[in-house]
């Protein structure tokens, strides 16, 4: 498995695996099928991150094929440029099997060469296994969004998450 930064060239593929992920799990802000987003619009987002020094779109890929992202998005402050951040979002198949490991692992080294502080993230708190890798990858919970989201009728809480380098 390859873990590297998006390029424009990847617009069409990772727009694919965003609608994918979006498809297959519970847990994502979207659900499937309500974000539109055409290659254009995920080749002008690429741009956008691109040019920020402080944000990156981090993606896994194996045989040629999109697997999973991590997307930081940093702070456009002067005080908070120092913290992105973090939506993740893996495969249906490929979850389980290191892929997030990885991911963070990669983004870890990239936010050191950038300076970059702080990582923050929210959580379902019901999302027994993406709260497991965050809390393996040494986040921690900070506090709770009560009712946060509205999913399948049920209002549910996340959980604020951070990590310090």
């Amino acid at each position: 498995m390859l873990v590297r930064e998006v390029t424009l060239s990847d617009a069409e593929n990772f727009g694919y695996l965003t609608q994918q992920v979006e498809m297959t799990s519970d847990f994502m802000l979207w659900e499937a099928g309500e974000r539109k987003a055409s290659p254009g619009q995920q080749r002008k987002m690429i741009e956008r991150i691109d040019a920020d020094d402080n944000s990156t779109i981090l993606v896994a890929e194996e045989k040629n094929h999109l697997i999973g992202f991590v997307m930081a998005i940093g702070g456009t402050a002067k005080r908070n440029r120092h913290s992105v951040y973090l939506v993740v979002g893996i495969l249906k198949e490929s979850r389980g099997k290191g892929v997030g490991t990885k991911l963070f692992e990669e983004l870890e080294k990239w936010a050191l060469t950038h300076q970059i502080h702080r990582l923050e993230l929210t959580v379902v708190t019901r999302n027994v296994a993406g709260l497991g890798l965050y809390q393996k990858m040494g986040f921690e919970v900070e506090g709770t969004k009560r009712d946060s989201l509205l999913i399948d009728g049920d209002y549910v809480d996340e959980y604020y998450m951070s990590k310090l380098l």
